[in-house]
C-alpha cells in the first residue's frame, strides 16, 4: 500500500474511531428533537385550553350582559311606577327607593317604629311590616343579596352608654336585631348581611330634630345584581 493509501486509511480510521466515541451527535439531535415535540405539544394543548376558556368567557360576559341590562331596565320600569304614585317592587305601603345605577331596591324604616329610645330589640308594633318584607324577599327576591344597614343620628351616646360603646355599636346591634328577625321568617342567612354605619351616611341635617329623625332608621337594600 502506498503512503497515501497508508495515510487516508490512518485518517480514516481516526475518523471512525472519533464517530464512534461521539457517536455523531445523532443520539444528541434526536432527544433535543424529541424534547421540542413534547414542548410542542404542551403548548399546543395550553393554546388551546386557552382559547377555550377565552370562547367559555366570552359567552359568559355576553350572558351576564344582557341579563345585567333586563335587569337595570326592570328597575328604571319600577322607579318610573313609584314616581307616578305606584310600588310593585312588592313593597307596597313601605318607604321604597330604586337605584337603577346600583341595581339596589331599598326599604327604609324609622328606628322610632321599630326600637325605643336607646335599644335594640324590635318593637312586636313593627312585626307586621317586618313579616311583609320577610314575604316578599321570599317570593320576588329569593335569589338576591340583601343588606340589613342600621343608621344613627350625630348625638353620642349617654343615657345608654353602659349598654353601647359608640353609635357604630348601637347601629349595628340594630342592623343585626332586623336581620336576626328577618332569617327567623325563612330568609337565607347566606344570602343577608347586617351593617353598621352608625352616624357616617345622614340623609338631612343632624342640626334639627325632624333631620336627626330622618337619620335614625334602617335600610333593607335588596341587591338586583
Amino acid at each position: 500500500m502506498s503512503n497515501m493509501g497508508v495515510r487516508t486509511q490512518i485518517l480514516l480510521e481516526g475518523l471512525v474511531a472519533a464517530l464512534l466515541v461521539s457517536g455523531c451527535g445523532c443520539t444528541d439531535w434526536k432527544k433535543k428533537h424529541d424534547g421540542l415535540a413534547v414542548e410542542h405539544q404542551n403548548l399546543l394543548g395550553r393554546y388551546e385550553n386557552c382559547m377555550s376558556s377565552l370562547d367559555s368567557t366570552a359567552t359568559e360576559k355576553n350572558r351576564l350582559g344582557q341579563a345585567l341590562n333586563s335587569t337595570q331596565q326592570q328597575l328604571a320600569e319600577l322607579q318610573r311606577q313609584l314616581s307616578a304614585g305606584r310600588n310593585d317592587t312588592g313593597f307596597e305601603g313601605l318607604d321604597t327607593a330604586i337605584d337603577p345605577r346600583a341595581g339596589t331596591i331599598t326599604v327604609t324604616l324609622e328606628n322610632t317604629i321599630l326600637f325605643a329610645s336607646g335599644a335594640a330589640e324590635v318593637k312586636s308594633s313593627v312585626i307586621s311590616e317586618l313579616d311583609k318584607i320577610a314575604s316578599v324577599l321570599q317570593q320576588r327576591y329569593r335569589d338576591k343579596d340583601v343588606s340589613v344597614v342600621g343608621h344613627t343620628d350625630t348625638d353620642p351616646i349617654n343615657k345608654t352608654k353602659d349598654l353601647w360603646k359608640d353609635n357604630w355599636d348601637l347601629s349595628s346591634a340594630r342592623s343585626l336585631a332586623v336581620l336576626r328577625y328577618l332569617v327567623k321568617r325563612g330568609i337565607r342567612p347566606e344570602r343577608i348581611k347586617a351593617v353598621a354605619a352608625g352616624e357616617f351616611r345622614p340623609v338631612a341635617s343632624n342640626s334639627t330634630v325632624a333631620g336627626k329623625s330622618k337619620n335614625r332608621r334602617v335600610e333593607i337594600v335588596v341587591h338586583m345584581y
